[in-house]
């Protein structure tokens, strides 16, 4: 469940960002949104979109052409010290030192933001991410799902508010990124922002509450996960015929329907948004022409569908 923002300051806010390179490539145009504290949003996009500029631009690492970023009420420029202090940042490449272990690596990270030593909380830390049994492992020796799981572990260890994770489970397993996912759920409960990056449609269907598509330095949309597949998705009823249907009778033929080549296969398209979307209808009249069918199967429009909508409009 998202917690309940009313009245609190957004985690994040970002003013009409925009990021130009001296070569004049233009990474991020007049970026805005505001993320709310507890959830998870998502910032979808291809390679190059555009989501790392952004996250490195909130985190310090890149300074923007212009505009305005507050994380919470720092503005990342003016307060960056303050505003970073907020963030816990896992990048995509795997920085740590081969040979320290897991509970040095973790527990360095919490001294760099001036924190005190707190045993008790990276332990608390390594247990949640189920590292606790390779505190004293060096890294060299885990493997790649585990050393990310550090590297989120680092993030956590100053005790931030705000945790970024871009591109979490590349080159991970599918065993592994979907444990990362239940990691990460658990993160939200305990009333962390987190903000993720990444190509994998699947991974912002299964976590995000809201959505973000970016493409080519533009934000295309900002919307909650469920009403943006309600209002963009579409259902497909298929009816496999017992025998081809030569042709579609006349008070059919205002239903959005497609038959197939060999006439075996009737498809009716429809809004999910749509209160009476007329499945019932469309039935009631098939009966009526005595048009037999053997099976029936829906489909709905995933969130890839969705994507590539956006991005590839025809």
């Amino acid at each position: 469940m998202l917690l309940s923002t009313e009245g609190t300051t957004p985690a994040i806010t970002i003013n009409q960002v925009s990021k130009t390179y001296g070569n004049g490539f233009e990474a991020l145009k007049n970026i805005s949104i505001s993320i709310q504290a507890g959830e998870i949003f998502a910032l979808l996009g291809a390679n190059g979109a555009g989501k790392t500029t952004l996250i490195n631009s909130i985190c310090g690492i890149v300074r923007f052409t212009s505009g305005q970023i507050l994380v919470q009420q720092y503005d990342v420029l003016q307060h960056y010290r303050q505003a970073r202090a907020l963030i816990g940042m896992v990048p995509q490449e795997l920085t740590t030192d081969a040979f320290e272990t897991v509970w040095d690596t973790v527990n360095l990270s919490r001294g760099l933001f001036g924190k005190p030593a707190n045993k008790a909380y990276i332990e608390e830390v390594l247990k949640k991410l189920s590292l606790w049994d390779k505190r004293d492992a060096q890294l060299r020796t885990l493997s790649g799902g585990m050393k990310r799981r550090v590297m989120i572990a680092k993030a956590l260890a100053h005790e931030p508010s705000i945790l970024f994770l871009d591109e979490p489970t590349a080159g991970v397993d599918v065993g592994l990124r979907k444990s990362m996912w239940e990691q990460v759920k658990l993160l939200r409960e305990t009333g962390v922002t987190i903000i993720l990056t990444t190509h994998y449609i699947e991974e912002a269907e299964m976590m995000a509450d809201r959505i973000g598509v970016i493409h080519k330095g533009e934000l295309l949309l900002t919307e909650a996960k469920h009403s943006l597949m309600q209002k963009l998705g579409k259902k497909t009823l298929v009816l496999h015929l017992q025998q081809p249907l030569e042709a579609l009778p006349s008070d059919l033929e205002d239903f959005d329907l497609e038959v197939s080549a060999d006439g075996l296969q009737l498809s009716f398209h429809y809004s999910l948004c749509q209160e009476s979307h007329g499945v019932a209808e469309l039935l009631n009249r098939i009966n009526n022409h005595k048009i037999a069918y053997k099976d029936m199967e829906t489909y709905e429009t995933s969130l890839e569908d969705i994507f590539v909508k956006i991005v590839q409009p025809a």
